[in-house]
């Protein structure tokens, strides 16, 4: 990634936290951690082995705008949402697995699919609505409280995607299954190493537990789509292989400690 995006990305957290140190409102910090899984062109859809072998690893900070604590005039909105906003990064190697990749015996296309690896690496940044039923007066006035939470919002995702195969150069009949030599989406196959920007909503379910007058702890799982299906690095022709008609997807499973600023 280039040094501009680092410095884009951080300018961006620091004019946030400078605009809201400002205002009346509180304010919350956190890092948050754990394992995602890639639903991607890798694999058999709806097969365990793919699920938990295609599986990375996520770490971000997240910031919260807290409506509630310094407002005293309660309403609805402030003492049930809150504004979150992210930095986040997860990386995860890819490969196949299911029933086209365990055929017996093996055939050219069999080695070709078993041979074939992928890396993606998501950088994120963007910001999130969350949702809770429990007043956030109620919950923050009780140590060992449990609140429940949904969040919704978008992100900017940052990519960077390699794909390789252990028989050689991927591009030729000799390394390469079939359905990926075919030209899609203005590539020139139907897998790419390469890195771009794409859009990508989420939405997630989650719960904060009161852990002291000034800090939480958080379990969330959160459902990411992609805007794009280079993601992952491969993408066959969507007009042939019928198949791979959806975009890339992550599911990440977090926990995570917020510490309050302002209370």
């Amino acid at each position: 990634m280039s040094k501009h995006l680092f410095i884009t990305l951080f300018a961006f957290f620091g004019i946030s936290t400078i605009a809201t140190a400002q205002s009346d409102l509180a304010q919350e910090v956190g890092i948050i951690f754990g394992p995602v899984t890639f639903q991607s062109d890798y694999g058999q859809r709806h097969n365990f082995d793919t699920n938990v072998g295609n599986t990375g690893f996520g770490v971000g900070i997240v910031h919260f705008i807290n409506f509630s604590a310094n407002n005293n005039r309660e309403s609805f909105f402030t003492e049930h949402f809150k504004v979150r906003s992210e930095l986040s990064f997860n990386t995860t190697k890819l490969n196949h697995f299911g029933e086209w990749v365990e055929k017996k015996p093996p055939t050219l296309a069999v080695e070709q699919l078993k041979a074939m690896h992928g890396t993606s690496s998501v950088l994120s940044i963007g910001s999130q609505l969350e949702f809770s039923p429990i007043k956030i007066h109620d919950f923050e006035n009780s140590v060992g409280s449990i609140s429940p939470y949904a969040s919704l919002g978008f992100l900017i995702s940052y990519y960077s995607t390699k794909v390789s195969s252990d028989l050689g150069p991927l591009g030729i009949p000799e390394t390469t299954y079939s359905k990926y030599l075919t030209p899609s989406d203005g590539h020139q196959y139907g897998f790419s190493s390469e890195n771009g920007v794409v859009l990508a909503a989420t939405a997630g379910l989650g719960i904060h537990y009161k852990l002291t007058t000034m800090s939480d702890l958080m379990v969330e799982g959160r459902f990411q789509m992609f805007s794009s299906d280079w993601v992952d690095g491969l993408n066959p022709n969507k007009d042939i292989y019928k198949e791979n008609k959806n975009n890339d997807w992550q599911v990440w499973f977090n926990v995570g400690y917020i510490y309050y600023l302002e209370f």
